[in-house]
């Protein structure tokens, strides 16, 4: 049985960044303890509407984004949420012992935001293309971690780890994607959602590579290949159930993310398997190099992240059965 999102063909497309952007307004305006604090970019994470209506909430910190950390992990002292917001390169890669030393050792309720994510970035090329963050901050004790698919589902993501109490990494990113969640939906920290019931193969995603997956899901159905697909769209907590529940009906599984494939979800999903259920699967992720510049329809593609390779390898895993 298709859900909503997998028969719609969206017409409205908007960047996950500005789904950041507008929860951010909303937060500020249901409660007081909620800062922001940008590193120099203020319009790129969409935090000018926040920045205009709470001029004394909000903290440009220039490019120091080591500093920021520290800055928010006292302001979280003080009985503050403090949100920040860079780059996924610099709110990781560059700030990593801050981010460990002063947030996550001692929990630090920071909720650190990070846009252009991943290739989708595009032109900028690999020096800001980060595709190790989320194994970086997986392995960070106590930090959860979040990639939404899509603007509704970041909206409602930056609301739910405002509420959550500890450190969160919130990833997002610059390309307008369809828009294709429901505006009303719970978000759940930890608990991935069954996008559709399939026999044949299990393609659990995340972020970006949830609308590819929907797509390939489309073609591969049509094929004949019945396929269920999973938006796993909070890695750490990892819902570990929901993925067990559907590989011991499909008896294989396809991971599908824009990330490394050393250090990402598919990795975590094979710790799981390994550990319980052991059966096939398949990476479609970035294979152990950097990017380029590009728009991110090339990238995509020549790094095997598009609706083609999560095809092709289902249809390869299915061999393996």
């Amino acid at each position: 049985m298709f859900s909503d999102c997998i028969d719609s063909n969206p017409s409205d497309k908007r960047d996950t960044r500005s789904g950041f952007g507008a929860a951010l307004l909303q937060l500020g305006k249901r409660d007081d303890r909620v800062v922001a604090l940008s590193a120099d970019l203020t319009g790129s994470l969409k935090m000018e509407a926040f920045a205009e209506a709470f001029p004394r909430r909000f903290f440009q910190v220039g490019i120091a984004e080591a500093h920021m950390m520290g800055l928010a992990a006292g302001l979280a002292i003080g009985g503050k949420i403090p949100f920040t917001g860079t780059f996924a390169n610099f709110s990781t890669g560059r700030v990593y012992d801050q981010i460990r030393q002063s947030i996550a050792y001692s929990g630090k309720n920071v909720k650190i935001c990070a846009s252009h994510a991943g290739l989708t970035l595009g032109e900028d090329g690999a020096t800001h293309q980060i595709l190790e963050d989320i194994g970086l901050m997986k392995m960070l004790p106590g930090m959860v971690v979040v990639n939404p698919c899509d603007y509704n589902q970041t909206l409602a993501a930056t609301l739910s780890i405002a509420a959550y109490e500890g450190p969160c990494y919130l990833r997002f990113g610059r390309p307008k994607v369809p828009v294709y969640t429901d505006a009303q939906a719970d978000f759940k920290i930890g608990k991935g959602i069954l996008l559709k019931e399939g026999s044949d193969v299990t393609i659990a995603a995340t972020g970006h590579l949830v609308w590819e997956s929907i797509l390939a899901v489309r073609e591969l159905e049509a094929q004949g290949i019945s396929c269920e697909l999973i938006n796993i769209h909070t890695i750490k907590p990892l819902d570990e159930y929901i993925i067990l529940q559907s590989v011991q009906k499909t008896g294989c599984l396809v991971s599908a993310e824009e990330h490394n494939y050393l250090g990402g979800l598919g990795e975590s999903l094979a710790g799981v398997l390994a550990r319980h259920f052991p059966v096939p699967q398949a990476f479609v992720a970035v294979h152990d190099s950097f990017g380029e510049s590009g728009t991110p329809e090339q990238l995509m593609k020549k790094y095997e992240i598009d609706r083609s390779a999560v095809m092709e390898k289902a249809r390869r895993v299915l061999e393996r059965k």
